[in-house]
């Protein structure tokens, strides 16, 4: 194999893609045929075709975009079209867990935020304390996929009672989305008020039910995770401050949290949503359209988000021009990136200082 080619010879020396102002340029070296390119700008080719290498010399092929200056993205390269198969990219050593069953690559332009501050922890802040247990009570068999679930508790380093977050798909969050280290450290600079946090795993095979603006899971958000985080720390009573307690999550996560904000606001008022699951089928809307549409105004704190490298991207901003129209209070944030735990890990600073912000 020739080795001799200008952008195999930079791949070689800089790694991959190739970055120049707002292009980025993928290489690829070896025999015909090369590899499928699939990423977060072509939706990981749901709907779109994966892209086809262009062959610039022997053995080296190549292909070139534009994307904003500080867009973050993922990608992958494919054997062929109808395969999952993936070859790795010997010039990005770069690697992040996707969550399913694969690793994605990944490289940022030249502005992108490269990291998450509020995810290291200044030395020596106070630090809250973090336990696992099993959700698995007479009251929840009813309402969890499976009858028992685990949850992570995380409580703040204060004595007085405090909010409680509950945050879908709890365990991603906890690994993937650094969200106790990035909880620590506002609290300790004063940016949020000290908060508690149940971190509720999902239900591998029933993520989609229990998430899909199901009553049953705001069922068990209400009357058993509340009482159930309660009994082991502090909490503000909802009665006694309505709403003051919150709900967040990611993707189908997102969906739910925006649908508890809307059919119980008196219990959970303030609303993460990342990149929420608005309208998976073009078809079909869910519910929380329906009540953002027509259900009385209620009083949330309330951030939504979404990347523009993703299929939900018409959904988010459709919500968030329905929402406008109503005349909700909220903060919409776009993002040069797609659907992933590492996006989610950079706007989730900005999230929780809306809606628990001091």
């Amino acid at each position: 194999m020739s080795t001799s080619h200008p952008l195999l010879e930079r791949a070689q020396r800089e790694g991959t893609p190739l970055i120049d102002g707002d292009q980025a340029t993928f290489v690829w070296h070896g025999p015909a045929p090369a590899p499928l390119l699939v990423g977060d700008f072509n939706y990981w080719g749901a709907g779109r075709e994966p892209i086809a290498l262009e062959r610039v010399g022997e053995d080296v092929w190549a292909h070139t975009a534009s994307f904003e200056r500080d867009a973050y993205l993922e990608y992958a390269y494919l054997v062929t079209r109808d395969s999952e198969e993936r070859l790795p990219d010997p010039f990005n050593p770069r690697t992040v867990w996707n969550g399913i069953k694969a690793y994605n690559h990944y490289f940022s332009m030249l502005e992108a935020q490269t990291d998450v501050p509020e995810a290291q922890r200044p030395r020596g802040i106070a630090r809250g304390k973090v336990t696992r247990l099993l959700l698995d009570s007479v009251e929840a068999s009813w309402s969890l996929v499976g009858g028992k679930r685990y949850v992570r508790l995380y409580q703040p380093p204060v004595d007085e009672p405090v909010p409680l977050l509950i945050v879908l798909d709890g365990s991603d969050f906890y690994k993937r989305a650094s969200i106790v280290p990035i909880v620590d450290t506002l609290i300790a600079s004063q940016r949020i008020r000290p908060i508690a946090l149940a971190l509720i795993d999902n239900s591998p095979a029933g993520r989609l039910l229990e998430y899909a603006t199901n009553d049953a899971t705001l069922a068990l958000l209400h009357d058993v995770v509340v009482p159930f985080v309660g009994q082991r720390i502090p909490l503000l009573d909802e009665k006694v401050t309505p709403g003051i307690h919150g709900v967040a999550g990611a993707s189908l996560g997102g969906l739910m949290s925006l649908y508890a904000g809307l059919r119980i606001p008196h219990i959970f008022g303030h609303i993460i949503s990342h990149s929420g699951a608005f309208a998976v089928d073009p078809e079909r809307r869910f519910v929380v359209v329906d009540l953002a549409a027509h259900a009385p105004l209620p009083p949330l704190k309330l951030w939504l988000d979404c990347g523009i490298y993703e299929p939900l991207i018409a959904a988010n901003r459709q919500m968030s021009a329905l929402l406008r129209a109503r005349g909700y209070d909220f903060h919409y944030q776009e993002y040069h990136g797609g659907h992933n735990y590492s996006a989610w890990r950079r706007m989730l600073p900005r999230a929780l200082e809306t809606v628990y912000g001091v």
